[in-house]
């Protein structure tokens, strides 16, 4: 159960924009901070779920998201996608994160422990941030997101502390015949 990587960036909402869904305004517009951050049991401190319904809440107070994945999508939409830019409040390297399991449980620096609740399931307001970058892209992109399996995890805060860029993650715990992230995922399209 040796698996670790590092966290590349801690991740807050740089602005609350403007969004055509149901709510009015996305809180999808991330960005890396400087420092430490603290983890709390809704998330990132700094951090706003503008839906707690469908894109926070306690199982859903932090999305994670590897650098492998980013730099895969950067290369497929031919733009530089930063931490932050899927939303994620986690950019991390090292560590597959679309291997984790349910229930698996991972340490962030010396004391935050977050547990993989579930994938991420891309949505419309997903497809229309993307479209801030590739016009072409909103059609057909919930689609295509999930065709690559490249979804990251919703996690759970299950002890509370402070993060920051740089510090190690590690897998410290693997429930027995827990389902994969990507066994557990519904695909929407």
């Amino acid at each position: 159960m040796s698996a670790s990587g590092t966290l590349l960036a801690v991740c807050v909402v740089r602005a609350l924009r403007p969004d055509a869904g149901a709510l009015g305004v996305t809180a999808i517009d991330k960005a890396a901070v400087e420092g430490p951050v603290r983890l709390g049991r809704y998330g990132a401190y700094a951090d706003v779920q503008a839906n707690r319904k469908h894109h926070g809440g306690l199982d859903k107070a932090l999305y994670a998201y590897a650098q492998e994945d980013a730099d895969f999508w950067a290369a497929e939409l031919g733009v530089d996608l930063p931490p932050g830019w899927f939303g994620e409040n986690l950019r991390v390297d090292g560590l597959d994160v679309n291997r984790s399991r349910i229930g698996e449980r991972w340490r962030i620096g010396e004391t935050a422990v977050v547990e993989v609740t579930m994938p991420r399931t891309p949505c419309q307001t997903f497809a229309r941030w993307v479209r801030t970058v590739d016009r072409s892209a909103e059609r057909g992109w919930v689609r295509r997101f999930s065709a690559e399996r490249r979804l990251g995890p919703y996690l759970r805060v299950v002890r509370t502390g402070s993060v920051r860029a740089g510090d190690p993650l590690t897998v410290i715990h693997v429930p027995d015949g827990a389902p994969g992230l990507l066994d557990a995922y519904a695909d929407p399209a």
